[in-house]
């Protein structure tokens, strides 16, 4: 790198909440201050470890881009883009560029499974990230597990379900968000204190819909009661599929509020035949669901039938709103987006999907890559897959700007916990503030 390039990244301005202090090398950062021994040259970058040359960081990424949840991995690799477009065109970490090598697995396990292998063999990625889905990623967890010898891990994945926060894989994941069994307990808490107590549940018949379902199990068990009634949709439901079954069912078990876990096509079509049918008890998702995807399909079909669909309608999610403007990162997310305005590459768009402005997603995507440009920030000029690993264990009450800190810690691999709600206001999802408005019909 030449010292231009350098003096450029020790004194140009910090992006984000990270002070100027923070974008020196880690061991600078360790002493504090930039003296003139601190101001010395590093090492000449040398292609240091698999995915990492002089000039560029790959890191690999298996997710939805096409199908009924093409939204969901869109919009994740939009926001981590957009971030990354940024670092890039100041600079890059240590004079090398950010680059995302993506591929479809169209939320089904077995394509993710041959991406995975393809992403760390062939295409000899750094580090895999944003994976989106139970489903999918409880599939291939086994195969990152068979190289833990060559340090390969995944960081940041758009799911919040268990078995990668628990042994023999936890070692080998760091799970940025908070957890799904963390949001449907936060969700039964809140649901419990205005009132209801006879739960009902419906979800994906997977992985992914039985972790969201633990979860609700999980918080009514410290109350004392068990879930009331349940039902299911199969994985790839459309919006227009009729779930009037699902509703007759938990209807008739006299349930009060229903919990889902599921995707934005089938979980939209469940509370499109719910009112439908004039049922209005309150509905909740998991931040997993794509709501601002799921609240387009529901308006657009609201003006043909001339309905609401979206009273007491209620999402939890793991970021902050992204119209809070009280929060940095969501400041300098915005702004990201429309300056950079990401795109999946072409043989990855979906034509039947269209990008969105911004999105919960997007913006969790934002938030991971700022997670791994920090750690890739202490783990030198020359990064390898283990010193990576532990600059990512070292981050300690890190501000991101999201009002929340992260941490980690080679006993801790999760690095945030907060859990958030949001309800339908005039066509657009805002934080609740009074549950009991929120939740009537």
């Amino acid at each position: 790198m030449e010292r231009r390039q350098i003096l450029k990244i020790l004194t140009g301005t910090a992006i984000g909440v990270l002070a100027p202090r923070e974008l020196a090398w880690p061991e600078q950062r360790a002493r504090g201050g930039l003296g003139a021994r601190e101001l010395a040259l590093p090492e000449p970058r040398t292609a240091s470890a698999p995915g990492v040359s002089t000039r560029d960081i790959k890191i690999g990424m298996s997710a939805a881009f096409k199908g009924t949840a093409a939204g969901l991995g869109t919009e994740l690799f939009r926001g981590a883009q957009a971030y990354y477009n940024e670092i890039n065109a100041r600079g890059g970490i240590y004079g090398r560029t950010i680059s995302i090598v993506a591929l479809d697995d169209g939320y089904e396990p077995t394509p993710c499974i041959k991406n995975t292998l393809q992403l760390i063999e062939k295409e000899q990625v750094f580090f895999l990230s944003n994976y989106v889905g139970t489903p999918t990623l409880t599939r291939a967890l086994p195969v990152i597990k068979r190289y833990a010898d060559q340090h390969v891990i995944l960081v940041g994945n758009f799911t919040g379900a268990q078995p990668q926060r628990e042994d023999p894989y936890v070692d080998q994941v760091f799970n940025i968000r908070a957890s799904y069994r963390q949001e449907m307990m936060a969700l039964v808490d809140r649901f419990w204190q205005a009132g209801a107590r006879k739960f009902g549940v419906y979800y994906q018949i997977d992985a992914y819909g039985r972790s969201g379902t633990d979860g609700v199990a999980r918080g009514l068990a410290l109350r004392g009661v068990k879930i009331v009634s349940e039902a299911t949709y199969i994985r790839g439901a459309k919006f227009e599929d009729d779930m009037t079954p699902a509703v007759k069912a938990l209807r008739g078990a006299g349930v009060e509020v229903v919990l889902c876990t599921g995707a934005y096509q089938g979980c939209g079509a469940f509370v499109r035949s719910a009112r439908d049918a004039g049922w209005n008890v309150p509905i909740s998702n998991v931040s997993f669901v794509g709501c601002e995807a799921m609240l387009s399909l529901l308006l657009k079909h609201g003006k043909t039938t001339r309905r609401d669909y979206t009273q007491a309608l209620i999402n939890s999610q793991v970021v902050p709103s992204y119209d809070d403007p009280t929060l940095p990162a969501v400041i300098e997310y915005r702004a990201l987006m429309e300056k950079h305005n990401p795109k999946v590459p072409d043989a990855l768009r979906d034509p039947k999907y269209v990008p969105e402005l911004l999105s919960f997603r997007s913006l969790e995507g934002l938030v991971n890559a700022k997670v791994i440009v920090e750690a890739l920030r202490r783990a030198g000029p020359n990064p390898t897959r283990l010193g990576f690993r532990q600059a990512l264990e070292s981050l300690r009450n890190v501000d991101l700007g999201i009002g929340a800190p992260l941490s980690f810690s080679p006993e801790r691999h999760q690095g945030l916990d907060s859990v958030y709600f949001t309800r339908v206001d005039n066509g657009r999802w805002v934080p609740v503030n009074d549950w009991t408005a929120a939740v009537k019909a």
